[in-house]
């Protein structure tokens, strides 16, 4: 299996670099946003236009006086952006995501992409087209040995921070050996994660930490005029560097965790979760999104695709916390201030610890024989336990 993996440096441009990679920003932006135009009034006629179509109108558009600027950028970043735009199309004939939207020059992320023809590697210095100096860039870590890179990805934060992303071959992953492990995984707020073993990882909340902290920038953000002062940028990019601050830390922990959970267990089973549902509720949105149990499961789902392990998702309707590990007897009601409780068996039962052994129950149950950790619904719809696909995801 040949995995494409993703890394990320941060390097810090000259003033030419920045104003240029700025001046590339903003024209991958406004081809985009004209093809998605193109294309929408296309669409209202019931007509078909491709990549191909939309090349061509770049070609015309380069020619014209009003977007003669086109031509002071490399033509790279612009063909991707109009393969991305055609990707977004096709997800959205394949029902995998909404229509395309135009891009922003102010909420939109600042990046564009070059292909091998757009940048030159050479004895750890990276040049990209229209440059004439390399990237000044802090190697944090080293490229696999004979890397070849497919692309190579600029962007800039809210934060004022640059960073390229390089795509490449990762000969160094590869499948770890079997073990006999396996464990369950139930999330909560009071702590981050519950293991069948009993083991209970504390939740860090990085953003209750630096709540003070970003409120006192958020503060001063909104008494500055809105406009295009000086001052009120300051502002924004101070609270744009708290909120960066939250989410490297948050990031790198949940790295550890799925590296080692990975690692230790050759299957892993988790709870089918509706995140985006349960952030409605106004009371935890604050406290779940600080968790990030997606960004959790995606973690965990490439990783055990890339070294051979096994994620095994459990319907959420699974009664997890009500069942008895003990007897399978369910209990009626058990509400959320219940943190222990006892079985008419006589087994007393954490909340938490309980809930992830019936995970690991049914996930085994699932691995074995592909059946249905519960009965299923008699609404129409219902849904059973699942493998999960797995894809491949930048780390």
């Amino acid at each position: 299996m040949h995995v494409k993996r993703a890394f990320r440096y941060r390097f810090y441009p000259t003033d030419g670099q920045a104003a240029e990679l700025s001046r590339t920003f903003g024209c991958v932006r406004k081809v985009y946003n004209l093809a998605l135009a193109a294309r929408t009034e296309a669409w209202t006629r019931q007509e078909r236009v491709t990549y191909n179509q939309t090349s061509a109108m770049l070609t015309a558009w380069k020619k014209t006086e009003e977007l003669a600027f086109l031509n002071d950028v490399s033509s790279v970043p612009l063909q991707q952006c109009l393969r991305h735009l055609q990707t977004a199309f096709t997800n959205f004939s394949g029902k995998r995501a909404k229509y395309p939207r135009f891009k922003s020059r102010k909420r939109s992320r600042k990046s564009a992409e070059y292909t091998t023809s757009g940048f030159r590697l050479c004895d750890g210095r990276l040049t990209l087209a229209k440059m004439r100096e390399p990237l000044d860039i802090v190697w944090s870590r080293p490229l696999p040995e004979g890397a070849k890179l497919s692309t190579v990805t600029v962007s800039q934060d809210a934060a004022g921070r640059w960073f390229v992303s390089m795509l490449c071959e990762d000969p160094s992953v590869k499948p770890l050996p079997a073990v006999g492990a396996a464990v369950g995984v139930d999330v909560g707020l009071d702590h981050l994660l519950t293991l069948s073993t009993g083991e209970k990882i504390t939740n860090p909340r990085h953003e209750r930490k630096d709540r003070a902290r970003l409120a006192r920038a958020q503060r001063v953000l909104a008494k500055k005029a809105r406009g295009q002062g000086a001052n009120r940028c300051k502002a924004r990019r101070k609270v744009a560097k708290v909120h960066a601050r939250i989410a490297d830390r948050r990031r790198d922990h949940l790295h550890k965790l799925t590296t080692r959970l990975v690692r230790e267990n050759q299957t892993i089973v988790i709870e089918d979760l509706t995140v985006r549902n349960m952030v409605r509720n106004r009371c935890l949105a604050r406290a779940i999104s600080d968790a990030a149990w997606s960004e959790f499961r995606s973690m965990l789902e490439y990783k055990a695709a890339w070294y051979g392990r096994e994620v095994i998702a459990v319907d959420r309707f699974f009664p997890s916390s009500k069942l008895c590990s003990h007897c399978g007897t369910v209990q009626d009601k058990m509400p959320l201030h219940v943190r222990t409780w006892t079985c008419e068996c006589g087994a007393t039962h954490d909340r938490d610890v309980n809930a992830a052994r019936n995970l690991l129950a049914a996930g085994r149950a699932v691995s074995a024989c592909g059946a249905g950790v519960r009965p299923q619904r008699s609404s129409p719809g219902g849904q059973s336990a699942r493998k999960q696909e797995v894809s491949r995801r930048e780390p």
